[in-house]
């Protein structure tokens, strides 16, 4: 094991972080977009994007496409490369807002998270279509954790915080129990060559409906790339 930093909420360090590990010239088999806030009060982050959106969902989207081309050469016909992006039941109620990814306009850390999170499964979705298209050796899913005892929840309301404490023991789970779907679709058998796919409890599942809407993917992704600093490479895809 070999730790290398990055950190999400800087573009600069994304920058950094893929030079230092293209620069020892292994290969790339899995990569899990683990990262995440969740409730944080209103503020930004280095490069001036919504802490939500700038960390948990674009923070990701850089990372993973400066590194697609590594998971596209260490993937093969029979044993893919794996994309795992960790998303949460929360984005059934988000919405996109397409106008105002930073929520300028009206801020509410609820609707800030869902968004962030709504968007890594329009994001994953979309990158599983360009890589079907260029017939890549390389599978992106989406994965929802379930309810979690880690300190991801350190900003909620107090009461909320006393609660979790009388109950985690008997309605979240575990950092191991948290992790395993996760895991399912890295190491799984059962999950080569299979992509696309939101997966709860190491089982497919469905995703709210919004994320299946292709426009809405395709807007987002461009405008993702915009953000970012990235050429849109999916402009030829239809």
């Amino acid at each position: 094991v070999e730790f290398l930093y990055c950190d999400l909420a800087s573009m600069k360090s994304i920058r950094q972080f893929v030079q230092r590990f293209r620069a020892k010239n292994c290969p790339l088999h899995v990569l899990v977009n683990n990262a995440g806030v969740m409730l944080v009060p209103e503020r930004k982050t280095e490069d001036g994007f919504e802490e939500h959106f700038g960390l948990n969902y674009l923070g990701h989207f850089l990372l993973t496409n400066l590194l697609l081309d590594m998971l596209k050469q260490s993937g093969t016909h029979s044993h893919n490369a794996r994309i795992i992006t960790v998303s949460s039941a929360t984005h059934y109620v988000g919405k996109l807002h397409l106008n105002d990814l930073q929520s300028r306009c009206s801020y509410s850390p609820h609707g800030a998270y869902a968004q962030s999170k709504l968007a890594l499964v329009l994001f994953t979705y979309r990158l599983q279509h360009l890589l079907t298209a260029n017939g890549s050796h390389v599978t992106a899913n989406v994965v929802d954790p379930g309810v979690v005892n880690t300190e991801l929840y350190k900003h909620v309301f107090w009461v909320v915080k006393v609660a979790k404490w009388m109950t985690a023991w008997l309605f979240f789970k575990t950092p191991e129990e948290g992790a395993s779907t996760s895991i399912y679709a890295a190491v799984s058998p059962e999950m080569e060559g299979a992509g696309g796919c939101y997966l709860y409890n190491e089982e497919r599942t469905k995703s709210a409906d919004i994320a299946y809407d292709e426009e809405l993917q395709r807007r987002l992704w461009t405008e993702s790339c915009k953000m970012v600093g990235i050429s849109d490479e999916s402009s030829r895809v239809p």
